[in-house]
């Protein structure tokens, strides 16, 4: 049952992040003209990277980890992902590497 929230959850985030990017796309070739393909594949691969690199919590946490220190308090624990499915390798392989391939066969 994991692994079909898991997938849903990708799916989902895949395309809200296309429909997102999409818009954005259209509204920068309205502005400052140009191929909408191809800047639509740049955004996708600027996208997807963000995901694989951010797609967890690992960044927030490591901000914390001083003030957490002050006040004596433990380390976040890493099941604490506020109900997502997907870890930052789950994200990486199912949201942000398709992105970064559909933004690759866009380009080319």
């Amino acid at each position: 049952m994991t692994v079909v929230r898991g997938l849903r959850e990708a799916l989902v985030l895949f395309v809200i992040a296309v429909l997102l990017v999409a818009v954005a796309v259209a509204l920068w070739v309205a502005v400052a003209g140009g191929d909408y393909t191809n800047r639509l594949g740049i955004a996708l691969i600027v996208v997807g990277a963000l995901f694989g690199v951010t797609g967890d919590l690992t960044l927030s946490r490591i901000g914390m980890l001083g003030p957490r220190a002050t006040f004596g308090v433990a380390p976040e624990r890493e099941e604490a992902g506020g109900g997502r499915v997907l870890t930052g390798v789950g994200m990486f392989l199912f949201v942000g590497l398709p992105l970064i391939l559909a933004g690759v066969l866009l380009i080319t």
